[in-house]
């Protein structure tokens, strides 16, 4: 329905019902010394043509580096097809946003279901969710629906999930008689699988990883899962970078119970750090524990294809006692990107993503590591992000590569105050090998 100001008429009527004369007299309440008593100094409106104008010039006064970044870290810069972005700003998609009315929202329904698809087939989970917030609350969310299927005192997480992850669990959990454990990591930057058995007892609910994980390094699924399993406990895994998934095997097909992690690789910009997309799968047998909701396809009275949401099971929609997670949104929006991205690309052009991005961060690797005074810091397996330790302190590094326009990896210091001097890179299908190349030659000139 177009946007129809109120007429002259309308006011009066409107101001009649509530029993006064003019807008002064509604706002009568307000003291008088709280009240402007002046027109607002704004300056006069302009034609389309002058406003446009006015912001070219202030456009103009604009001085900027464009930086080559090579930050990654859960934020991951890849490529968005045209196709994305034009395809998901239509209106069809944009009005029926979230399908509070299932019957006449087939459209968005039927996206939603496509979107779970395509996740279920990449983790190799049997159902996914209708999608989170983002990755950090779906880590969150997968343990508490961890707790709720065990119902034990504590859940063991690794070192080597995301710092932003942990400290995201840790406030979910903190009044809820939980018991957050941390596993140490090995000098291949894997979970230590002997501190791992140290910690793993009957009372542990399940144990969180990621893979890739935050040091860029590929863990041993299978292995973590059965030893998770021998202890009656889940095995959750973490994907902050999904196209990984284009060459990996399925964490479901690896003995993980619940796979989570964030979709923003998938189609979505980085936006300075959101909106976002958080998914989430599990085996069947969890499902009545599952946060959020499901999307299912069904026939009509006519036999006609339909859809519909077959199970709900956040507050919105139930008894909040009764309800699994208190997320009321699904991040339509995203998934819908994510879905247009996935289903543009396919399996084959996935796959190629995915290829690119190891070549590429593996040149990266051979190129920065043969730079004096540079040393890489674990070498366990990595797909597109791994981390070097500098002789030199990388705050001075750092400070001179701003001044050529290149942003560096990221410093784990802070999270890791043991990695003094290392620093995570990232390495995208994005780059090219001059871009590369030039890292390095800077690099080189600063070190020597």
């Amino acid at each position: 329905m177009s946007y129809i100001p109120l007429s002259d008429k309308d006011k009066k009527e409107m101001l009649a019902k509530v029993g006064v004369s003019s807008p002064e007299e509604l706002f009568r309440s307000i003291p008088e010394n709280l009240k402007l008593n002046r027109e607002l100094n704004l300056p006069s409106s302009l034609t389309e043509s002058e406003l446009v104008h006015y912001f070219e010039s202030i456009e103009k006064k604009n001085n900027y580096t464009e930086f080559l970044s090579f930050l990654g870290a859960g934020a991951y810069n890849h490529f968005i097809p045209a196709i994305v972005d034009y395809l998901s700003s239509r209106g069809e998609f944009i009005s029926p946003y979230t399908p509070y009315q299932p019957e006449v929202s087939q459209g968005t329904l039927q996206i939603i279901f496509e979107f779970q698809t395509l996740i279920c087939q990449l983790t190799g989970m049997d159902v996914v969710n209708a999608s989170l917030y983002d990755g950090a609350s779906g880590a969150a969310e997968a343990v508490l629906m961890a707790d709720r299927l065990r119902g034990k005192s504590k859940v063991l997480v690794a070192r080597t999930l995301h710092p932003q992850y942990r400290r995201v669990i840790e406030t979910y959990t903190r009044n809820l008689g939980i018991k957050v454990e941390e596993i140490r990591y090995t000098d291949r930057g894997e979970v230590d699988f002997e501190d791992l058995e140290k910690h793993l007892d009957e009372q542990t609910t399940g144990v969180v990883f990621q893979s890739p994980n935050f040091l860029g390094i590929i863990e041993n699924i299978r292995k973590i899962s059965d030893l998770a399993h021998s202890h009656q406990a889940l095995s959750i895994v973490v994907v902050a970078e999904p196209v990984s998934l284009g060459l990996l095997e399925a964490p479901g097909h690896l003995g993980a119970d619940i796979v989570t992690g964030e979709g923003q690789s998938f189609g979505i910009p980085l936006s300075f750090g959101g909106p976002y997309l958080g998914f989430m799968g599990c085996l069947e047998e969890f499902i009545r524990q599952f946060p959020g909701r499901i999307v299912g396809q069904t026939e009509d009275v006519e036999g006609k294809r339909g859809f519909v949401l077959t199970l709900s099971t956040r507050e919105q929609h139930i008894r909040r006692e009764r309800a699994t997670s208190n997320i009321c949104t699904n991040q339509a929006l995203c998934a819908l990107r994510t879905t247009i991205f996935l289903e543009t690309l396919g399996k084959n052009g996935l796959k190629e993503l995915a290829w690119q991005n190891i070549q590429k961060a593996h040149y990266a690797l051979k190129k920065l590591s043969q730079v004096k005074g540079i040393k890489r810091k674990f070498n366990g397996n990595s797909f597109n992000e791994f981390v070097l330790e500098f002789s030199k302190g990388w705050t001075e590094v750092k400070k001179i590569l701003m001044k050529k326009g290149i942003i560096g990896g990221l410093s784990l210091e802070k999270d890791y105050p043991e990695l003094q001097n290392c620093v995570l890179f990232c390495v995208t299908e994005m780059f090219k090998k001059e871009e590369i190349d030039r890292l390095a030659s800077n690099l080189k000139d600063v070190l020597k």
